[in-house]
């Protein structure tokens, strides 16, 4: 948090997203160049082993969190990536406090945008909610699909 606050002070603009980002793919790039574009810096906050499990099932993740936490650390887009082991983001938004949270839009359309966890806190300061469009054809389900031998 230190380096957050830090950030803050010099009047950077904080962004924060989120995912399981289980299968990395083109998609998950075209979204954290899209946040990184809505500030000045950019924290990914990554569901935990435990989280994946409980909202994808017992056969995910495929990756480890510490992978895939240093796999989008990896992109030079991503200035922070902090793990959290909850369902929702909305305990961390309300400790980051960010300018800006960023969600791929196939989870709301605009309007329904505020019905994200942890929209209406970060409105309530004065917070945007931003939604990435999609990128056609970029999807983890694609590629677990491809990669499971067909019956």
């Amino acid at each position: 948090m230190r380096a957050v606050d830090a950030a803050r002070r010099r009047g950077e603009t904080i962004v924060l997203t989120n995912g399981c980002f289980d299968l990395l793919h083109v998609g998950h790039l075209h979204s954290f160049e899209f946040a990184r574009r809505e500030g000045d810096r950019l924290i990914v906050a990554v569901n935990s082993d435990e989280s994946v499990r409980r909202l994808k099932g017992e056969r995910r993740p495929v990756v480890s969190e510490n992978e895939r936490a240093q796999l989008v650390a990896g992109f030079e887009t991503v200035d922070w990536v902090t793990i959290f082991s909850e369902d929702t983001p909305e305990e961390l938004i309300r400790v980051v406090r960010p300018d800006v949270i960023v969600k791929g839009a196939e989870y709301a359309d605009a309007a329904k945008a505020s019905s994200l966890p942890g929209a209406a806190f970060v409105e309530s300061y004065g917070g945007r909610v931003v939604l990435v469009p999609m990128l056609p054809g970029a999807s983890s389900t694609r590629i677990r699909d491809a990669l499971t031998p067909r019956k």
